[in-house]
């Protein structure tokens, strides 16, 4: 079967790193499993330098990890790693991938000294979560970037299936504020559908690529999913951690205002799981919104640590989760959501899709609910982002349904505090008095 090496816009953040720091800092690559991290870094490391060392802490000798015992004589060091890994490494024009580096404290450790011995660039990777676990003991190293790499994002997904057209002309068409026509809206959204099926993991998109089957792009999410609990077992034993993680999609269908910690585990309360929360966040594999008490610019200063929601950090895994009574998801039932013929409320899907793609552009996430004292009514705003001294509201419909009672509502009461408001939805682009009624394979543009 065939390996691919994606694009990734990730890239261009390394070469701002190498160019910007000219070998002053080590480049650290955060994210969940499988999302790429190795795969990039090595690809960075054969394209821009005349030569790399590749040290993979997960199978390498133990003579490697004994290196960094000692790092007294880096001489000693370089001249040894260059024998074993049978590579002549020039000074600055060379690279050095710490690949798993949470397997080896004490190398993470070194990069202080290496970064200021400044003969080559190191490029760590691993993730956030065992990073942390396997940091207690050593000193953790300043002179680092630390960057954060998420599954593939629409474009890249396009760009996977060939097509670097669609983007482009999309935030063209959004800039100016033109609608598209309910054709192209309707093959856009079967695009769009089938990304949300797939995901951006390369894995489930290089299977899909090779053999055209969602069961079998299945059976690779189920394997990462699984991954991913294991984790979460290893940071918590008792496994709450992983049932909450099992929960998400259960949690988003009942269309409650937050995660209900209670309904998922037995005497269950927040301020009790506050540290595991934090870890799964860490662990880059699920997304957390908090709920905004005051929302307003900062809105960071205003979040509620014990009311949020929780997502998955990529929509495939969570399609595959929500159908997780099946031993397999069945080719019939993507295909039915392919062609959007599934009769089961698909809101939750949406809402963990736009959190995925806010995410991804950069945002943190928020959210607002309040209760109107006069018509004792629940109100709740999907998403909000900062953009300049404003905040802009996102309610997210699953359909074409285009009222929007919540998001009137909310800028009713924060008018002062608004910039741009936003329906997120299935239809064409258009202008519904003050709110842009955005189709959901636009939503990288707000």
């Amino acid at each position: 079967m065939e390996e691919r090496v994606f694009k990734r816009k990730f890239y261009s953040k390394m070469l701002q790193w190498k160019d910007e720091r000219q070998g002053s800092t080590a480049l650290l690559i955060k994210g969940a499993r499988r999302v790429g991290k190795s795969t990039i870094a090595e690809q960075f490391a054969q394209n821009e330098y005349t030569s790399y060392i590749l040290i993979d802490f997960t199978e390498c000798p133990q003579e490697v990890k004994d290196l960094f015992n000692d790092i007294s004589n880096l001489d000693a060091i370089f001249l040894r790693l260059q024998f074993l890994y049978n590579t002549v490494l020039t000074p600055r024009q060379s690279v050095i991938i710490f690949d798993e580096v949470q397997f080896c404290p004490l190398a993470r450790q070194a990069i202080k000294k290496l970064v200021k011995d400044h003969r080559y660039d190191y490029i760590e990777t691993g993730s956030l979560l065992s990073i942390k676990k396997y940091t207690k003991g050593i000193r953790i190293p300043s002179e680092e970037t630390r960057l954060t790499l998420y599954p593939m994002d629409y474009e890249e997904f396009r760009w996977a299936m060939g097509d670097t057209v669609t983007m482009p002309m999309l935030r063209s068409a959004f800039e100016s504020r033109m609608s598209l026509g309910d054709g192209v809206v309707r093959k856009m959204m079967g695009d769009f559908r089938l990304y949300m099926l797939v995901g951006g993991m390369p894995q489930a998109v290089n299977a899909y690529l090779n053999t055209n089957n969602l069961s079998l792009v299945d059976s690779v999410k189920r394997e990462i999913i699984e991954l991913y609990a294991d984790d979460f077992r290893k940071i918590d034993p008792t496994g709450r951690a992983t049932r909450m993680f099992y929960a998400i999609p259960a949690q988003l269908n009942k269309n409650a205002s937050r995660y209900k910690v209670a309904s998922v585990i037995e005497d269950g309360k927040i301020d009790r799981l506050a540290e595991i929360v934090q870890d799964m966040e860490d662990s880059k594999a699920v997304l957390i919104s908090h709920h905004a008490n005051d929302p307003n610019i900062g809105l960071s200063l205003h979040q509620d640590t014990e009311q949020f929601k929780m997502f998955v950090n990529d929509t495939g895994l969570f399609i595959t989760m929500a159908f997780w009574d099946k031993d397999h998801t069945e080719n019939i039932i993507y295909q039915k959501l392919l062609a959007d013929k599934l009769s089961a409320d698909l809101g939750y899907v949406f809402e963990n899709m736009v959190a995925q793609m806010l995410k991804t552009s950069g945002n943190e996430l928020f959210y607002h609910t309040w209760l109107n004292e006069t018509s004792k009514h629940n109100y709740e705003v999907d998403f909000l982002v900062s953009r300049g001294n404003k905040i802009c509201p996102i309610e997210v419909k699953s359909s074409g349904y285009k009222t929007h009672a919540s998001l009137d509502a909310f800028c009713k009461k924060f008018s002062s505090r608004i910039n741009n408001r936003y329906l997120v939805y299935t239809k064409d682009l258009r202008k519904d008095a003050e709110t842009l009624l955005v189709p959901i394979f636009m939503t990288d543009c707000l």
